[in-house]
């Protein structure tokens, strides 16, 4: 059987026009803009209008990543929603936007991986891809982080804001496309990074409700310095498998959590401050939306061009983490 090249053909982004900035955070928790700039490099975040849900923000971003691969909803041949926000346990996500796409040939799931959920994604969509099974798949990173978020948390409302980021999947020319893939996982670190209530170990009560178990929960340091190990590592990895080395690499574009993390694996990649595509600053932590976001953004700027050599990384809740070389 021929080997497929699987690559990126089309890509979107949708964010709220709500913006929260950090002024906002100051008169709602005890915090200052200088002490969440210095720590996060974050500025603001864009937040989910009332009535607005995941699906809504994917259904934008996807329009848009439809138009730029020059294919149409009934061309798809699955939708794949990587969230740890959907609009309800079921029916998934991806089938509720399937329909309004009127993607009528298409199968749809949701992936959960957290902030990592995207790179699974690539990796889940490429393979089906490279398998023959479908020729073009939509993956679709969006968040409504905001539903979860605790805004009497000073450790954890800064951090997190709403949106999404789109791409669709299909063959590109030989020599492009998806290089490598590394994932993986810590169960063991699960509880660093959780909302406990709402599924079956913790079903929602009064009580449940009362006691905040439905917003997220995070260890922040612990996270942090896994982060910082495993972001690294990954991305090394995912180079050595494509065959690469750090100098190589034209644009990394990681998971927008913290501007520390990110500086410290550019560091350890031995790359200067310009190879990365950074808008934390703007968005916050939009979790599986993140990297979507990033490079759509980066694609609209003209940061890419065809042949270059693309690192995608991220880490999140489960702990997981994962990391992708592509050929633009």
């Amino acid at each position: 059987m021929k080997s497929i090249s699987v690559g990126i053909i089309g890509t979107g982004k949708y964010v709220p026009e709500k913006v929260l900035t950090n002024q906002d955070l100051e008169r709602m928790v005890e915090t200052n803009d200088e002490w969440i700039v210095t720590r996060t490099g974050i500025r603001e975040r864009r937040i989910a209008a009332e009535g607005q849900a995941t699906s809504d923000l994917a259904f934008e971003a996807s329009l848009k990543a439809l138009e730029s691969a020059g294919i149409t909803a009934e061309q798809l041949d699955l939708i794949i929603v990587a969230t740890i926000t959907p609009d309800m346990f079921f029916p998934s996500t991806a089938s509720l936007l399937q329909d309004r796409l009127g993607a009528s040939r298409a199968a749809a799931f949701d992936l959960s991986a957290a902030c990592s959920g995207f790179i699974y994604g690539l990796a889940t969509a490429s393979s089906m891809i490279q398998a023959g099974l479908y020729k073009h798949v939509l993956l679709v990173g969006a968040e409504c982080l905001s539903r979860i978020t605790d805004y009497t948390d000073r450790n954890t409302c800064i951090l997190f804001g709403d949106g999404a980021g789109a791409v669709v999947l299909g063959e590109v020319p030989e020599g492009r496309g998806f290089r490598s893939f590394e994932l993986g996982s810590d169960g063991s670190g699960g509880q660093l990074l959780k909302i406990p209530g709402g599924g079956s170990r913790l079903p929602s009560t009064a009580d449940s409700v009362e006691a905040k178990q439905h917003y997220l929960k995070m260890a922040g340091n612990d996270v942090f310095k896994f982060a910082v190990r495993v972001m690294g590592a990954s991305a090394e990895q995912a180079l050595s498998k494509a065959g690469f080395g750090k100098g190589d690499i034209d644009l990394l574009i990681p998971h927008q959590a913290n501007i520390r993390i990110i500086q410290s694996a550019l560091n350890r990649l031995e790359l200067p401050e310009d190879k990365a595509m950074v808008n934390l600053d703007r968005y916050g932590n939009v979790s599986a939306a993140s990297i979507p976001l990033a490079l759509a953004e980066a694609v609209e700027q003209g940061k890419v061009s065809e042949g270059d050599k693309l690192l995608l990384v991220g880490f999140g809740g489960g702990l997981t983490w994962g990391a992708s070389v592509l050929v633009w």
